[in-house]
This record gives structure tokens, sequence and C-alpha cells, in this order.
């Protein structure tokens, strides 16, 4: 089981950019949700998404172009493997992967950071963008578009930021 809330302490102990900012938790909770909606239809592993959603944008410095932010977040992960990120190696290994890779625009791979990547993409609408289909790596993402975008663009923030993440 994953601990949000003590990953989530740890994470804003170095965050520097506002907490509700366009890269923050409530973008970190609507890419958790995109990405567990994913995860069962595209055959990922749910634990690695949710951590994905977490540590994926968790170092970034600056909210506009942040070149490295995806590896400084892989890097967090690994920091605080074996006591908040408890994963084998092969999980390990695809969130580290997901997060380095999340800004490249790559569309193949293993279904999990598939799933990582469409999950993030899917939340451009807070930045006003809208997703296109074919920069989306699954087909279950491609059928999310209209929901996922309407919530991002109205900056939704989930339940779970407050109820379970006391945010």
């Amino acid at each position: 089981m994953i601990d949000e809330k003590a990953i989530l302490r740890e994470i804003l102990r170095g965050y520097v950019l506002p907490v509700r900012g366009a890269h923050g938790v409530l973008h970190w909770a609507r890419v958790r949700e995109n990405g567990l909606r994913l995860a069962e239809a595209a055959g990922a592993d749910a634990e690695v998404v949710t951590l994905f959603a977490l540590f994926h944008d968790s170092r970034r410095v600056n909210e506009v172009r942040d070149d490295g932010h995806g590896l400084r977040g892989a890097e967090l992960a690994r920091s605080v493997r074996g006591s908040l990120v408890n994963l084998d190696d092969a999980q390990f290994e695809l969130l580290f992967e997901a997060c380095r890779l999340h800004t490249d625009g790559l569309t193949e791979g293993p279904p999990t950071l598939l799933v990582c990547w469409d999950a993030d993409r899917l939340d451009l609408g807070r930045v006003s963008i809208t997703p296109r289909p074919k920069r989306l790596c699954t087909d279950a993402a491609r059928i999310l578009i209209g929901w996922a975008h309407e919530r991002a663009s109205r900056d939704h923030e989930e339940l779970i930021v407050k109820e379970a993440w006391g945010l």
C-alpha cells in the first residue's frame, strides 16, 4: 500500500513552485485519476501509475520551461526507495523511466509507461492546450479526452487533495 500522504509531505519539503500552481497538487491528483482510469483498460501497473502522478513534476523549478525536471523527480523517487517507495526492480525502472521521459513526446513502450504519459497529457487543459488524439498512446486515453480536458480546463480539484492528502 502506498502512503501517499507521507510521500507528499516529503515532496512538498523541497517543492519550490506554488503548491496549487499549474504543476502542483491539483495537477498531480488529476493525473492520478486519469491514470487509474486508464490503467485497467490498458493493463498497466496502477501502483506505478499512482507514484508517477506524484513524482513526475515534483522537482520542477519553473512553471513554463524546465528541462530535466522529470529526471529530478525520478531521482527523488529513488532517494526514498525502500522507505516511502516500495517497488520491485522492474516496477521501479518503469516509474523512473516514466518520470524521466514524460516530456519527450514518446508514444511507444510498455503499457505502464504509455498510461503514465497519457495521464499527464490528458491534463494539458490546465495550461489551455487541448490534447491531440494522435499524440496519445492508448485508445483508452482517446476516449477520455473530452472528460479529462473539461476537468483540467476548469482546474477541477479531486476529493483526494483535501480528504486523503490533507491539502
